[in-house]
């Protein structure tokens, strides 16, 4: 059946597809047509033997919770009546091939005025404990004069001449809305019981001259980019604990090559009985397109950014059956998107991810770079040079045998924990209980504690019935990481945990552990000061010396505790145990067997943590063979 037919006004809503899924011909075009429908949930969505094609806005991150701008964006189904495929190639010659030309285009937001953001979130929101990472967007707009269904597919057979390396490659055009892109990055896809992310994050932009195995090798050691992968994979993963039932592991780090850029990615895989419509739901949505952690980073999406983000960032999503009946799930995130109203009314929204080493020049460089594909394809700006013919990729970076050499580097550098599949033991030695406070690393630390042997409840901070549980628990209590000042009294979340680490300490015989900001809290009981470090450690794996052994670790923090020799003689003498940095004071961890507690600045559970799973279960035997009796 040709294209051609999807010229005409009366055609049904549309969508063709290029999906890069492994396992898939990726020389084909998928061709679905049908009515389009508004769904309120995604519980909504259908799912049969015939593809669904959700179109999942940023604001349905809603369901999760999460404070957001609703801007009235729908949750848009296209039902497929009709599914083929074709070959590439003839998709190539049956498309239009004309130029689509950009009136009055331009940023929203100027460089000047996104670099002065950057700048206000790197001191007033990291800096200031809320989060490791966070996305600012900026949108570059302009209109299409007469614009209509032969401009929308002409654009998407630019991007699928000219932009390689995307994993999806699209138009979808609603009937009164038209979304072309080539979005580099899956959300999430589940077959078979399989959920699959994949975290990308890290941005070579190419030099004036072209990409070279040497700039790229520069790339490769920049300290900063290897912490803002890192930082997105240990948030990816706490939504892969969070949807699978045996935690997640770590496949990687590869090069995402394509026109413009390249980027660096893992991809995480794990095993689930969930809904892949609640698979869907759990993963709203990525850190690459937010911030870590995601909660926190949606307020301050709130505070930054003007009006809601549309599409951008949200999703699409393609539901459907296999074979055997088994539910499947397939779907890019948004980014690289050109979201056209029919009127010709055109928005390209990119963002850069913000972390503690971040330049403010270089972060608007990096959302040029990042809308440069599809700018392209608009005739904005120069395409990049084509690749050796439809369907290839050309001469690979990747190939080069000292960046395959960087990049295996980088994998050393990861907790051996996460590397493979763990099982959890048949049997249980007991429960835990972990307070969350608005991290959710949490799903993190529980797959550690279920791996270990322990059955596990996570309860929120503000769970009603919380201080009650904690102090009844017979096992241990996790007080677990959260973002902000642990000093602020006037914030809800600090006084009920800092009045939860007080009760507990004086009541609780089952063992108490503190991560990050529940370490902080334990510190402050204890008579300790908590100050804001001059730089923060977001994100940063560190070596140290914990209590008389050389670890490896990662840090989430802005704020420590400090301790000075004679105060660390007094707390010795009480029973308390303190490592901290011999030049700074700061404090790394506390340990008091005698007295049931423990506390690390780090994050044991953090793929940034090499033993950190061995250090939660020697720490906790510790507090098991240490804790005083009723």
């Amino acid at each position: 059946m040709g294209l051609s037919r999807l010229l005409h006004d009366s055609a049904p809503p549309f969508a063709l597809l290029r999906r890069r899924t492994p396992g898939r011909d990726h020389d084909t075009v998928e061709v679905l047509t049908g009515p389009v429908h508004e769904a309120g949930r995604l519980a909504d969505l259908p799912v049969g033997v015939l593809p669904t094609l959700a179109l999942v806005p940023f604001r349905q991150i809603r369901e999760r919770g999460f404070d957001v701008r609703d801007d009235g964006t729908p949750l848009s189904v296209l039902v497929a009546e009709e599914a083929y495929e074709i070959p590439l190639a003839e998709a190539l010659e049956q498309l239009p091939a004309h130029g689509v030309r950009v009136e009055d285009g331009g940023f929203d937001v100027s460089d000047t005025a996104y670099a002065a953001t950057v700048g206000r979130v790197l001191r007033d929101e990291i800096g200031r404990g809320e989060g490791a990472n966070f996305v600012i967007r900026r949108t570059y707009e302009g209109r299409i004069d007469g614009f209509g269904r032969a401009d929308a597919l002409a654009l998407f057979r630019r991007l699928l001449l000219d932009e390689r390396g995307a994993y999806w490659t699209y138009v979808v055009h609603t009937g009164d809305r038209v979304l072309v892109g080539a979005s580099p990055e899956a959300h999430v896809r589940m077959s078979g019981g399989t959920v699959v992310m994949n975290p990308i994050s890290g941005t070579y932009r190419h030099p004036a001259g072209g990409p070279t195995a040497g700039s790229l090798l520069a790339f490769l050691g920049d300290r900063k980019e290897t912490e803002e992968l890192s930082m997105v994979v240990d948030e990816e993963l706490k939504m892969m604990c969070a949807v699978g039932d045996r935690g997640g592991v770590v496949v990687g780090p590869r090069l995402k090559e394509m026109s413009h850029l390249a980027h660096t990615e893992y991809e995480l895989r794990g095993r689930s009985s969930l809904d892949v419509r609640e698979v869907l739901r759990e993963t709203m949505f990525a850190a690459t397109v937010t911030g870590s952690p995601v909660r926190n980073a949606c307020r301050v999406i709130e505070r930054y950014e003007s009006g809601g983000r549309g599409y951008y960032a949200g999703a699409l999503a393609l539901l459907g059956l296999d074979a055997g009946g088994a539910q499947t799930l397939d779907s890019p995130i948004l980014i690289r998107t050109a979201d056209i109203a029919a009127d010709g009314t055109l928005k390209v929204a990119v963002g850069a991810t913000l972390v503690r080493h971040s330049d403010p020049a270089g972060e608007v460089a990096e959302t040029h770079a990042k809308a440069a594909g599809v700018l392209a394809a608009l005739g904005v700006r120069p395409a990049a040079p084509r690749p050796a013919g439809p369907g290839s990729d050309g001469v690979r970076l990747a190939d080069d045998p000292r960046v395959a050499a960087a990049l295996a580097a980088r994998r050393r550098d990861l907790a051996p924990f996460w590397l493979r599949m763990r099982e959890r033991p048949a049997r249980s030695t007991g429960h835990a209980l972990v307070v969350d406070a608005e991290d959710t690393f949490t799903a993190m630390l529980a797959h550690v504690l279920r791996v270990s042997g322990l059955e596990v409840t996570v309860l929120r901070h503000d769970d009603p019935g919380l201080p009650a549980a904690a102090l009844s628990h017979p096992g241990p209590v996790v007080l677990g990481p959260g973002p902000g000042d642990p000093g602020d009294g006037t914030d809800p979340r600090m006084r009920r945990m800092r009045g939860l680490a007080a009760r507990l300490l004086a009541g609780h015989r089952g063992g108490i552990l503190g991560v990050c900001l529940g370490h902080e809290l334990l510190a402050a009981e204890l008579g300790l000061p908590l100050v804001r470090k001059a730089e923060p450690s977001q994100g940063a794996q560190t070596r140290i010396d914990l209590f008389g052994t050389e670890e490896v670790v990662g840090f989430y923090n802005t704020y420590a505790a400090y301790c000075d020799p004679g105060t660390a003689a007094r707390l010795a003498r009480e029973g308390v145990e303190v490592s901290l940095d011999g030049a700074t004071g700061e404090v790394h961890a506390l340990r008091a067997p005698g007295r049931g507690f423990a506390g690390v600045q780090f994050h044991p559970e953090s793929v940034l943590s090499l033993r950190g799973a061995e250090l939660v279960g020697e720490l906790l035997a510790g507090l098991r063979a240490g804790a005083p009796t009723r």
